[in-house]
């Protein structure tokens, strides 16, 4: 593998650096997401790009994608990791979209794939339910056919920002006698249906971000559903490859990595620095070595997205870059100790007259252990995608 850019591509490094600079919503600039005030927040920088034509670089041209090469990708993705810019809300860009031009009709491409583009539709993930999360397939959500219409009853779990959603995409029930995984279908439902409720659950770091929803004879037009009728299960593995790709942070864990060094150099132990250390900067070196092998991983599943389709080196990214990122938050909070324990909202908030105790670089660090705690979790748990590797790699 070459891994030395080009000249064209140091010009391209250019100019979304300048991009940033220029363009960077100053509303969200040093905010973390359990600190924005609402919807404009979370979409600002999305906008942005929107408008300068690069919300999506990983879709086809043809649907309003950048056109762009692996690297450039990759390239942008490290700037905008460099500069701290908020990542684009998944669900549309990199979950349904993708299913919607690879598997929709045409009439459902051009109804649904320029409102996400352009930010007009939110969208949130109907998958999990309770007793259904990491055995997705036993999942209870029914859909009945009565006409031209879907009756739709059911409960989804740790739905993400489903309280600002216009839309969710469910898996759900069509047949009620066929295997698990046979009987599924994958449907488009709007927020505004009567019949659907969305209740919050507030996590552990104090936000609230994911949500109950619940289905109570929901009246969806057949013209909703995605693809055919019970086919749903292919759809959904497919969305997954998606999701479990864009999973790994690999450029944000190498920012993360930056910003522990430069916390371990401030922080004293017995005189001296936590980076001058033996154990605690083994334990950076280690995470560095690891993040550099998941780098790589991460290039080859970039190559191979070039040619078309995820393969099963998304899990090993899943795995490894949601460990990674447990890890990183892990030393983090070590290194900052009790300073990193308090809840403050309100650090962020230049009006407010409250004193926030420890250095700044605390501000947040208990909230973001809190918080990596779910991501072996959501996407498909760790366990099952070494049951993906075992089945699809090893062949055990």
């Amino acid at each position: 593998m070459n891994i030395d850019f080009t000249q064209a591509d140091e010009a391209f490094r250019t100019e979304v650096k300048d991009f940033i600079a220029e363009k960077f919503p100053p509303q969200v600039r040093g905010k973390s997401r359990n600190e924005y005030g609402g919807r404009d927040d979370f979409l600002a920088w999305h906008r942005v790009l929107y408008n300068k034509g690069w919300v999506a670089p990983s879709w086809p041209k043809e649907y309003g994608g950048t056109g762009w090469n692996s690297t450039q990708k990759y390239i942008f993705g490290e700037e905008c990791a460099a500069a701290d810019t908020p990542g684009t809300l998944p669900f549309g860009l990199a979950m349904v979209g993708p299913v919607i031009y690879t598997y929709g009709n045409a009439e459902q491409k051009k109804e649904y794939l320029p409102k996400i583009l352009s930010g007009e539709s939110w969208w949130c993930q109907g998958y999990s339910e309770p007793g259904s999360g990491s055995d997705l397939a036993s999942l209870k959500t029914t859909a009945l056919r009565e006409g031209d219409h879907y009756i739709v009853n059911g409960q989804k779990t740790w739905t993400t920002l489903a309280q600002y959603a216009d839309w969710i995409f469910c898996l759900v029930r069509t047949d009620m006698k066929a295997k698990q995984q046979e009987g599924i279908s994958f449907l488009l439902i709007d927020m505004k249906t009567p019949g659907v409720t969305v209740r919050p659950i507030i996590t552990m770091d104090g936000a609230h971000e994911v949500n109950e929803v619940f289905l109570d004879n929901v009246k969806v037009p057949v013209k909703n559903l995605i693809g055919k009728e019970n086919e749903g299960w292919t759809y959904a593995k497919f969305l997954l490859g998606h999701e479990r790709a864009g999973i790994a942070g690999v450029a944000r864990s190498k920012r993360g990595v930056e910003r522990l060094k430069k916390i371990a150099a401030a922080e004293q132990d017995g005189g001296k620095s936590l980076l001058d250390g033996a154990d605690f900067s083994r334990n950076i070196a280690e995470l560095e070595i690891d993040l550099l092998a998941l780098e790589f991983t991460e290039l080859r599943t970039l190559a191979r997205e070039s040619k078309g389709g995820h393969g099963p080196e998304a899990s090993i990214l899943k795995i490894k870059g949601t460990d990674i990122q447990q890890r990183l938050t892990e030393l983090t909070l070590e290194a900052i100790a009790y300073y990193g324990n308090p809840y403050r909202p309100f650090a962020h908030d230049k009006m407010t007259n409250e004193y926030v105790p420890g250095p700044d670089y605390s501000h947040g660090a208990g909230q973001n252990y809190f918080l990596t705690r779910r991501t072996t979790i959501y996407g498909g748990s760790s366990e099952i995608q070494r049951n993906i590797i075992a089945k699809m790699v090893l062949g055990l």
